[in-house]
């Protein structure tokens, strides 16, 4: 017995079946240029014309990168939006032998805002109420996002749909959404990283006397743009993909002499932030230090500012 999960076996059936049609994706997988999850999703869309170009632009590639590909090979509809309350979860309370079964409802009422790739409604009837949005290409240049809110984020939409009838007569949820998302990434991007449209002159370039472990709001902006809002760091595998949990790394860190200039700050995943503070200062330090890792000041002190 293999004692593989129900995916890991139906990953090892599609891909054996699919190779049995096109031997290059055994010669592929050994290579580990693909994965078992590639294979399975590609195996579908695979042609004996197209299964060598198509293997070549999936190779190296990540789930989601893979599922966009998906979507270019066979694009899909739009899916229409639907905004509805979900049906009470049913949950089962034991039943004494002179007691007929009862069903509770959840005590706090929960909105959808969802539509089925297909564009037939999804059937949420018994969905978890905590569990996380889905989201799907349908083509090269269109998705599908699927949530479950709560009635007050459900009420700020219509509150929302309705202030902006005189720019969105429709009041298409889409359109919304995109104009709600930036308006929050360029709040996100002006907190975490100065960026902005009228930056302010540079301040005086500090000394060593005067040297300070404060990033200035130019240097954030720099690097941010640098880097891509991606981990700079370069492994053997290549570089970073890692764009959430960013940290400003000094390539030579505050205690060393490290200053907060341009050429001396990066940017990090948490990973491997620590990873670099791990090498320079040694594993004692941090294994010692390690309930007050996660503090500011701490994380201050070795230089490897958040």
């Amino acid at each position: 017995m293999l004692h593989l999960s129900e995916g890991g076996a139906y990953n090892r059936i599609e891909a054996a079946r699919a190779a049995r049609t096109y031997p290059l994706l055994l010669e592929r997988l050994e290579q580990s240029k693909v994965t078992l999850t590639t294979i399975r999703l590609l195996a579908p869309h695979l042609t004996a014309d197209n299964h060598r170009a198509v293997l070549a632009s999936a190779q190296h590639k990540s789930k989601r990168e893979v599922e966009a590909l998906v979507a270019a090979l066979q694009p899909k509809p739009d899916a229409p939006v639907i905004v509805r309350k979900l049906p009470a979860v049913r949950s089962a309370t034991p039943a004494s032998p002179s007691t007929p079964n009862t069903y509770s409802a959840p005590s706090t009422p929960t909105a959808s805002f969802f539509a089925a790739a297909d564009g037939s409604p999804c059937d949420a009837s018994f969905a978890p109420l905590t569990a996380s949005a889905r989201i799907a290409p349908l083509s090269p240049e269109r998705y599908r996002i699927q949530l479950t809110v709560s009635r007050e984020t459900h009420d700020r939409f219509r509150r929302a749909q309705a202030l902006l009838r005189h720019a969105v007569p429709s009041g298409d949820a889409a359109e919304i959404f995109d104009r709600a998302i930036t308006l929050l990434v360029e709040a996100l991007e002006r907190r975490r990283f100065a960026e902005t449209s009228r930056p302010r002159v540079p301040p005086r370039v500090s000394t060593d006397r005067d040297r300070t472990r404060h990033i200035p709001a130019v240097v954030r902006r720099d690097v941010w743009r640098r880097d891509a809002g991606r981990c700079a760091f370069v492994g053997r595998n290549g570089r970073c993909r890692e764009t959430a949990l960013l940290e400003f790394h000094h390539v030579q860190p505050y205690a060393a002499g490290g200053k907060a200039t341009v050429a001396n700050i990066q940017l990090r995943c948490h990973a491997h932030n620590a990873y670099e503070a791990r090498l320079f200062f040694g594993e004692g330090v941090v294994r010692e230090s390690r309930t007050a890792w996660g503090t500011s000041s701490f994380r201050n002190e070795l230089g490897v500012t958040a």
